[in-house]
């Protein structure tokens, strides 16, 4: 198979630990060839969408791990499959390469995740269409909802909706410290939407990142436990990873969605709970695939190989 990831540029993955290397050393290791491009390399030319892409060659060095050949320009529907791996943000070229890329899909292109269903899927604002499954939550524009929201529940979460990473997570506990200051800085004085939600104290036992690849799910979570004083159980954020089965709870919750979100187009997606409640669905590059497999030995990267050759025959 020819596969062709849009990501971020090479020199900046975590080699250690990024997921998407994982993919292509996996893929590589099977005989499938490798193209990569950036989404600035995606472009509509001659009634076509095409890729200004490279072949792709994963070195085993860990200082020259890759070795790139000549530009070409292929149509997206010639390749096997196509992987967009671009990380947030979701801004607006973000939104312009899955135009582009639902063109291509028209055009007989194989799109993973389909760019459709990662339009309709806001990776926070998703979770309401399964309010039995999630805390109380708010989302609003108006410091007076959250003023409101905060009596009731005492010790509250205030998040953007474009966060990525723990950015901008903020807890403020029963005394409302800075409550309105914080609405008002992460709002932009009402112009920006946030998502609030009760404070879940199971965070200090991990924010659980959980596996949904082709429809199935991957037997073990990697349990981000915010370290110190932190509230963010985020990597990025320090968080300290852990692997671990899933508990009969998440087992459960992901099992319900894993069928739905698969229809959907979304073959890989990464739900994250907190004490059994589900507080994102992450669609554009779920991670955590090395960590998972180095801890558990379930191999995620076989895995997602074997669900995608399934998928694609």
């Amino acid at each position: 198979m020819d596969l062709l990831f849009i990501a971020d540029p090479l020199e900046s993955f975590k080699i250690k630990k990024d997921s998407t290397l994982a993919m292509m050393r996996v893929a590589q290791e099977a005989s499938h060839r490798l193209w990569f491009c950036q989404s600035r390399n995606i472009l509509w030319k001659d009634n076509l969408v095409m890729a200004d892409c490279q072949s792709l060659m994963i070195k085993p060095s860990s200082t020259s791990w890759f070795e790139l050949g000549e530009i070409e320009s292929k149509a997206l529907n010639t390749f096997s499959a196509v992987q967009m791996r671009t990380d947030p943000p979701f801004d607006i070229e973000y939104l312009n390469a899955t135009w582009l890329l639902s063109a291509a899909k028209k055009q007989g292109a194989r799109v993973l995740n389909d760019p459709t269903a990662v339009r309709d899927h806001s990776e926070k604002l998703s979770i309401t269409e399964f309010p039995e499954l999630i805390p109380p939550t708010l989302v609003t524009r108006e410091l007076s909802a959250v003023e409101e929201f905060h009596q009731v529940h005492s010790d509250i979460v205030i998040k953007p909706l474009d966060g990525m990473g723990g950015m901008g997570v903020f807890r403020v506990g029963p005394d409302g410290l800075n409550l309105a200051s914080i609405v008002e800085t992460l709002g932009e004085n009402g112009a920006r939407t946030l998502m609030i939600q009760r404070f879940l104290p199971e965070i200090a036992d991990g924010d659980k990142r959980v596996l949904l690849i082709g429809g199935e799910v991957v037997p073990f979570a990697l349990a981000r436990i915010p370290q110190g004083k932190e509230i963010r159980g985020n990597l990025a954020a320090g968080g300290k990873g852990v692997a671990m089965p899933l508990s009969d709870v998440e087992k459960q919750i992901a099992e319900k969605l894993a069928p739905i979100l698969n229809q959907r187009g979304l073959f890989l997606v990464g739900l994250d709970l907190i004490g059994g409640y589900l507080t994102e669905i992450n669609v554009t590059s779920p991670t955590c695939f090395v960590e998972i497999t180095d801890q558990s030995g379930f191999d995620v990267p076989q895995f997602w190989l074997k669900a995608l050759e399934r998928t694609l025959s």
